[in-house]
């Protein structure tokens, strides 16, 4: 085991710390004594051992020792596998959903402006399930996608759900139960994958924007009010016009029009968007966020894309309480559009498209160098835990160690290996092999 060595922060793969009279980068995990790499205990060995251990570990996975997450155990193939297959059970059942009678004995399929909308949902979880599966940071973004998508979408089920409480279970029909359940579902296997520790990636978690970033991250959130308070009025236009040549414009839509359960759902909607948007705004690291962001996004642009459909679809004057003869008596016809708030929605929906890119391309934050860490006293020697997935073994203490080049950074997003990395500033005054008096007196 390691003697007065003390580790101060960990990436994925490597961490770095002090032992007597050196400051040394192991690989995460490695019980051998002696560092891959050492520098001397000096205020510029410092600066060398950080900037060396800063190249070679994913920018966003470096964290003090204490402040990490929880050893990866959690997330074994057979937990992400069990993530998979809940978010698979439920689009299973939201492709059965979509035949059955879902509202008043119509089924999503037999029309476009219901069935489109509900595909999209379904295939904002299928590419969580995808992302998760691969495992790493991926699966940390896969499940931040997962809850976006459920968080937004669970408001839009109970409006549908209020138009059965308000208006009879004879409304009810299979595809809407199936429905209800492919939402259950593929928000359990969110939230299971949410939970799971996926090993050499940063859990993530919300935390106060530098100062580059608060311009955006405002602009982000009042988006997000935006396209919330934009969600509720009348998108719906319709133009009756008749053979005598009159004509009459009506809107249908506002959510405050509705019966109570229905207002009750579309009021969950705006909160959750804002809600999701808000903490994707403010979650680090940064593309996290952007994966929690494009999940609140994709509910908001099916609405968007079921308006527009809407529009090329023939509307049956039974809506207006009119019958189709006297309709026919009357010479009427009927013209669908959309009214200026649908328009001013998709504004704000574009601008967190927009944002979503930002952050997508905002390149991770240096972590600036901390202070030196103290000398190690003989007594903390056991007081040293380590996590992550044991490496490869090194050589014993006094034989010939790996050289430099065994470093090698890990892959932006994966966290594997992609090779060797060419030294940073300060690292060519590293040695390779063992460091002076790493052992220790013994114990």
């Amino acid at each position: 085991m390691r003697e007065n060595v003390t580790i101060s922060y960990r990436g994925n793969g490597y961490e770095i710390g002090r032992g007597e009279h050196f400051y040394g980068i192991w690989r995460l995990g490695t019980p051998q004594p002696e560092p891959v790499e050492w520098w001397p205990d000096t205020p510029e060995g410092w600066s060398g051992a950080w900037s060396r251990f800063r190249s070679v570990v994913a920018p966003g996975s470096i964290v003090p020792v204490g402040q990490e997450a929880a050893p990866a155990s959690g997330a074994s193939q057979s937990s992400v596998l069990v993530a998979v297959a809940l978010l698979g059970a439920g689009i299973v059942c939201g492709i059965a959903g979509l035949f059955p009678a879902y509202l008043g004995g119509s089924s999503l399929a037999s029309s476009a402006a219901d069935l489109v909308p509900h595909l999209i949902y379904l295939a904002g979880w299928a590419a969580s399930a995808a992302l998760i599966l691969k495992g790493g940071r991926r699966m940390r973004v896969g499940a931040l996608l997962g809850l976006g998508v459920s968080a937004v979408t669970f408001g839009l089920f109970i409006a549908d759900a209020g138009e059965v409480i308000a208006g009879g279970t004879h409304l009810m029909g299979a595809g809407l139960v199936l429905g209800l359940v492919s939402w259950l579902i593929c928000a359990a296997g969110s939230v299971f994958a949410f939970r799971l520790r996926p090993a050499g990636a940063p859990m993530g978690a919300p935390a106060k924007p530098r100062g580059d970033e608060v311009g955006p991250v405002v602009m982000l959130m009042l988006a997000a009010l935006g396209a919330a308070v934009a969600f509720a009025p009348s998108w719906d236009s319709y133009l009756l016009r008749a053979a005598s040549g009159t004509s009459e414009s009506i809107t249908l839509g506002n959510a405050f029009a509705n019966p109570a359960p229905v207002i009750v759902g579309d009021v969950v909607v705006m909160v959750a968007l804002v809600a999701v948007v808000v903490m994707a705004a403010l979650w680090r690291p940064i593309r996290y966020g952007a994966a929690l962001l494009a999940g609140a996004i994709i509910p908001m642009v099916a609405q968007a894309i079921s308006a527009l459909i809407a529009v090329g679809e023939t509307t049956s004057p039974t809506l207006f309480g009119i019958s189709p003869a006297q309709a026919s008596a009357a010479g009427l016809t009927i013209s669908n559009g959309v009214t200026p708030v649908f328009w001013i929605f998709c504004a704000f929906v574009v601008a967190m498209i927009a944002s979503c890119a930002w952050m997508l391309m905002t390149p991770h934050a240096a972590v600036p160098e901390p202070p030196r860490p103290s000398q190690p006293s003989a007594g903390q020697a056991g007081q040293v835990g380590l996590t992550g997935q044991p490496g490869p073994a090194w050589p014993a203490f006094g034989q010939d160690a790996p050289e430099s080049k065994t470093l090698a950074a890990p892959a932006e997003e994966g966290g594997e290996p992609d090779g060797g990395v060419t030294p940073g500033p300060g690292a060519a005054a590293a040695h390779s092999g063992p460091a002076p008096d790493t052992a220790g007196p013994a114990s």
